[in-house]
């Protein structure tokens, strides 16, 4: 398990630090478990992040300790794991936006209703469908079964893009999405 101090820290620096860890994911159904290969950061002052305008019901979890998972439902239809950073009440996560599946893939094929890996967790909302991550888990330490983020590796030669996030309104220009150059399992290039 990763301590809550990696993630106690400056919200872009754990976004692109996130790359390479391990999420797993244990259930009734089996192990599920991937390789974060994109992130996104949301910042207190960024116009679209959640915490923008202050704690609500629906975001008290970015406003919680840091390690823990802000899940929330979007377009009437996927649920997105986030995991909060920055210190206690900043207002502040971090947006797992894609995973490379490592094991568990016929448990997330399952849960997808797909067959093909390329595609099982390539985007928030599949991802979190994959990996069964739903509101029973918000708030959840992520040092803690049944949701867990692992320390992982780099791989040789892995360039990381910083570049600008996917499908907001506002703050459209901050580079703060982080992914893996090559990585075939990234939402969006």
């Amino acid at each position: 398990m990763l301590p809550s101090e990696f993630y106690g820290r400056d919200t872009a620096l754990v976004a692109r630090d996130l790359l390479g860890k391990i999420i797993v994911r244990l259930s009734g159904e089996g192990i599920a478990a991937g390789r974060i290969v994109e992130t996104e950061a949301y910042l207190r002052d960024d116009p679209s992040c959640h915490a923008f305008r202050g704690m609500t019901p629906r975001n008290r979890a970015m406003f919680g300790p840091p390690g823990h998972a802000y899940i929330y439902f979007t377009y009437g239809m996927h649920y997105c794991f986030n995991v909060v950073t920055a210190e206690e009440g900043a207002g502040e996560a971090v947006l797992i936006r894609a995973l490379e599946p490592l094991e568990g893939i016929s448990v997330m094929a399952k849960r997808r209703g797909r067959e093909g890996i390329k595609d099982l967790c390539s985007g928030p909302g599949k991802l979190a469908q994959a990996m069964g991550i739903s509101p029973e888990l918000y708030g959840h330490d992520l040092a803690r079964e049944p949701l867990l983020i692992l320390e992982g590796k780099n791989r040789p030669g892995e360039d990381v893009v910083i570049t600008t996030r996917v499908g907001i309104s506002s703050a459209k220009d901050l580079p703060l999405r982080f992914y893996y150059k090559n990585n075939r399992y990234v939402s969006k290039k």
